[in-house]
């Protein structure tokens, strides 16, 4: 319609302007194309990789005036330009990341665009022309609510998707004021013409929000007839879902070791996940392996409401920027007061912010570590699995406070020899020379002759807790002794003892 609008106008010099606009028009379509395919792809990759916000801003904006200039060159509307360069950004996998960046910018114009509609709307041929004014109202509502739903249709959106889609849009669009102000300025409409046309999309827009409001108790009525003529898809319900929407899922934000260990066993567990990563490189490869991954930051609402944050169960953040951490836990309980957050941080300091900020578990690094390293301790010294298990439920219920108690004022050697003077605790490799070899632990009187008791014998892969008395010594167990180290000393002589 832009590239028409001006042979409508009939000027005598159309047959140029015809040649030129077709010619204008497939270099466009050229530039476009190009463009789309490999030139922008490209800058918006190497801008995502230098993590510059500012480099990729100013190749956004580049973008638009570009091909608004090229638009304007030819004698189209700076306008259209504006459009396709939003199409070619559109195609690239960053278009979500870009379209946030431009958020404060739409938001400005739409707010100078809905002044300047205010400024030219006469309200006097609104009151002096109410017929009309309703009639074409109606009539625009009723042409859009049916081309509407045909197109959702032909698209393959189900019935109640297509009416919904269809009552969303049956106001006159923002673009039309563009396509009329060229109309106007080319005197294809009067100046009666351009006031009816505003007249009827401001009232049109005016209305919107009522039907959008309502289409949620009417689409059902609406829909009713639509189910007679298309066939149920995938056994279609009377949801608000739409097609493909994704529920109880896991987002995944950071793809590192944690968010692929994360990754990797929803998939065992056949749980479905979406990721966010600000990576274009991990991004791009992961894609290529078919990883549901899509790029953006997180902090960001527009993300991770493209990953489904509002049907997801569980939000795992698992990057190192704790900025972004704390952003995204924030955004996430606000979008999805239900959602179970899981926040990795790497200071304990930070686990009471998140905490406040809405996350359920916060998991410190540290502190962690700190955890498996004394699990570790505790298998290698016997310690039955659900004391283990029980003290590390307390340790992290209180905050890590056990932890911080035990860093801050740590205890010596020293002080656990004054609390257990006389007991040690040793593992003693038994040599196949051992005289030990061979005998039950009732037949070598250890306990009897020497006060030694052996409370675990480690044998190969098996470990025997509180081993009877006819348990026989063999060639190479690990015995755990306790008892006073002289006697432990007197029964094992030293150069088979290794200290534990």
């Amino acid at each position: 319609m832009m590239m028409i609008t001006p042979i409508l106008a009939g000027d005598d010099a159309a047959g140029p302007s015809v040649v030129t606009l077709v010619l204008g028009s497939i270099l466009i379509i050229g530039v476009v194309y190009v463009s789309s395919r490999y030139v922008i792809p490209y800058l918006l990759h190497y801008a995502a990789r230098l993590r510059n916000q500012e480099m990729f801003l100013f190749i956004v904006i580049g973008t638009c005036l570009m091909v608004a200039y090229l638009t304007s060159s030819i004698g189209l509307s700076m306008a259209l330009g504006a459009f396709l360069a939003g199409l070619i950004i559109s195609e690239s996998e960053y278009s979500m990341h870009a379209m946030y960046n431009m958020i404060p910018f739409r938001d400005m114009f739409s707010a100078f665009f809905f002044i300047s509609i205010g400024m030219i709307f006469d309200i006097t041929y609104l009151l002096s022309h109410p017929g009309e004014v309703a009639a074409l109202v109606i009539a625009v509502i009723l042409i859009k609510y049916a081309t509407g739903t045909i197109a959702s249709v032909a698209a393959g959106l189900p019935a109640r998707s297509s009416v919904l889609t269809s009552l969303s849009i049956c106001q006159v669009g923002e673009f039309s004021f563009i396509l009329a102000s060229s109309g106007a300025a080319l005197s294809i409409l009067t100046t009666d013409m351009y006031q009816l046309f505003l007249d009827v999309s401001i009232v049109s827009m005016g209305l919107a929000p009522l039907l959008i409001g309502m289409s949620g108790t009417v689409c059902t009525g609406l829909s009713a007839p639509l189910h007679r003529i298309i066939p149920d898809r995938q056994g279609e319900r009377e949801a608000d879902d739409q097609p493909g929407e994704i529920r109880d899922h896991i987002v995944i934000v950071g793809f590192g070791l944690n968010g692929r260990n994360v990754a990797k066993s929803a998939r065992a567990a056949g749980v479905p996940y979406r990721i966010i990563e600000m990576n274009p490189d991990t991004v791009r490869e992961e894609k290529k392996k078919g990883e549901a991954i899509l790029y953006g930051d997180a902090a960001q609402p527009a993300v991770l409401e493209k990953a489904g944050i509002s049907t997801a169960r569980i939000l795992v953040v698992v990057v190192n920027d704790p900025f972004a951490t704390q952003q995204t836990v924030r955004l996430g309980r606000s979008m999805n007061p239900g959602l179970y957050i899981i926040a990795r941080t790497r200071f304990v300091g930070e686990v009471a912010n998140l905490l406040d900020l809405g996350a359920d578990d916060v998991i410190p690094e540290e502190f962690e570590t700190s955890i498996e390293i004394f699990t570790r301790i505790l298998n290698r010294y016997l310690i039955p699995e659900d004391e283990i298990e029980r003290l590390i439920s307390e340790i992290r219920s209180g905050g890590y406070q056990m932890l911080r108690s035990i860093s801050t004022t740590p205890a010596t050697f020293d002080d656990l020899r004054e609390m257990v003077p006389d007991i040690d605790t040793r593992t003693i490799r038994i040599e196949e020379t051992s005289p030990w070899v061979g005998r039950s632990l009732i037949e070598s009187r250890l306990r009897s002759r020497y006060h030694v008791t052996v409370i675990a014998i480690r044998r190969g892969n098996r470990t025997i807790i509180n081993p009877s008395g006819e348990e026989v010594i063999r060639g190479s167990d690990i015995i755990m002794a306790i008892g006073r180290p002289e006697d432990i000393h007197a029964a094992f002589p030293p150069r088979k003892v290794e200290e534990g």
